[in-house]
């Protein structure tokens, strides 16, 4: 049975997620708001996501010796305080800062918290704890954009941030009363975290989670026009088609945390590997309508049957530094995000079309898969899986 504070983290981790994507439903109310072009608000997408990768390392250091719970409280203030500037921003300046503001929290939570839920529970459950923290980001996507786009259009967008602040006080409140206070910041020198962070073991796994979010956000980015253009859906359809796909995260989270707890490396591996074949198939299925709607909810399993393991991986990589390694992780995640999405802003600028994009995210995640299998997946200390060639079994390793 999986630990009562998990729930509490789930919650925030919803409400973050909303506050994260919601925006994107909201830009022609912002732009009209304040007197901008929708590509102008669209920065606000943009702003969040360097907020994230650049403030991970920035408050990871400066809560690295705060016990784990006082952490996440005060990530969680910081988060209140941004969503709170966002709603009441008088300018469209200020509400980029106030957004960026509340982007410093995302990073250091979802890293803290991943390290915190997997001291919650045995170890054969760990990974099954960090997907259902994350469970709160897909159900975001799954229900939180969807009821906050519709709360904002119908009486404005500043109540949605209103709603979202509501939504992540409930959450630290929870979080204060159900995680355990004996949960100690970092014991060692920030100097031998660093370091440690150097040794490829530890960048490894970083550099295929950034691999994995290009794959994911170089089609993903450009998702509506795609089905719109190529798959002939209505915008009606394609919101439901969004639907579906956000129940394939939801889905895909849950089974990768479970999987990953009984072989890490297998679940990672097959998932980058099915992930390669599902996305060569959506460059065919993308052609028409039904079949490139079934195509989503595979697409959006593997992908998120992916995020808990290669956090993970991260942490088991980096024992003697986990909660700096698992923040910066998040960063990982989001530099590969942003990079993505210009990387199939460019493909589509040098006149590749809608219809390369697919190809383009398979041989991403191929290239993250033959990363993966170039060495040892795992904590190091007897437990982590290595890749052989066949008949060449892997040495014993001493206990």
């Amino acid at each position: 049975m999986l630990s009562r504070p998990l729930p509490s983290l789930a919650a925030a981790s919803f409400a973050i997620g909303t506050t994260e994507f919601v925006i994107m439903g909201l830009l022609p109310e912002v732009a009209e708001s304040f007197g901008v072009s929708v590509p102008q608000a669209g920065l606000l997408v943009s702003g969040y996501a360097m907020g994230v990768a650049v403030g991970a390392p920035i408050v990871a250091i400066a809560t690295a010796r705060l016990p784990r719970k006082t952490a996440l409280l005060v990530l969680m203030a910081v988060f209140l305080v941004g969503n709170l500037a966002c709603a009441l921003a008088p300018s469209y300046a200020l509400l980029m800062v106030a957004r960026i503001v509340t982007a410093f929290a995302h990073g250091a939570f979802f890293g803290i918290g991943a390290v915190v839920a997997t001291s919650l529970v045995p170890r054969h459950q760990r990974t099954q704890a960090v997907a259902l923290m994350f469970t709160g980001l897909t159900l975001a996507n799954v229900l939180g954009v969807p009821f906050g786009t519709a709360l904002g259009q119908a009486i404005g967008w500043r109540s949605t941030f209103f709603a979202v602040f509501g939504t992540g006080v409930v959450a630290a409140a929870a979080i204060a009363a159900s995680v355990p206070s004996g949960i100690p910041g970092s014991l060692g020198g920030l100097a031998g975290e660093f370091r440690s962070l150097r040794r490829w073991e530890v960048m490894r796994p970083m550099l295929v989670s950034i691999l994995a979010a290009i794959s994911l956000f170089t089609v993903f980015t450009y998702i509506t026009p795609l089905l719109r253009t190529q798959s002939g859906l209505s915008p009606e359809d394609v919101t439901w088609a969004l639907l579906v796909f956000g129940i394939g995260l939801t889905l895909g989270n849950l089974a990768g945390g479970k999987l990953a707890d009984t072989r890490l490396a297998a679940t990672i591996v097959g998932g980058f590997a099915g992930l390669v074949a599902v996305m060569v198939l959506f460059a065919f299925t993308s052609r028409a309508a039904w079949p490139a709607v079934l195509t989503l909810p595979l697409w959006g399993a593997l992908v998120f049957a992916l995020v808990s393991p290669l956090q993970i991986w991260v942490v088991e990589a980096a024992s003697d530094a986990p909660n700096l390694a698992s923040t910066l992780n998040q960063g990982a995640f989001n530099l590969g995000n942003a990079a993505g999405a210009a990387l199939g802003g460019a493909a589509l600028t040098l006149g590749f079309g809608y219809a390369a994009l697919p190809w383009i995210g398979a041989a991403i995640a191929a290239l993250a898969l033959a990363l993966t299998l170039s060495g040892r997946v795992g904590a190091g200390d007897g437990e982590a899986d290595r890749f052989e060639p066949e008949g060449h079994a892997a040495p014993a390793r001493p206990r």
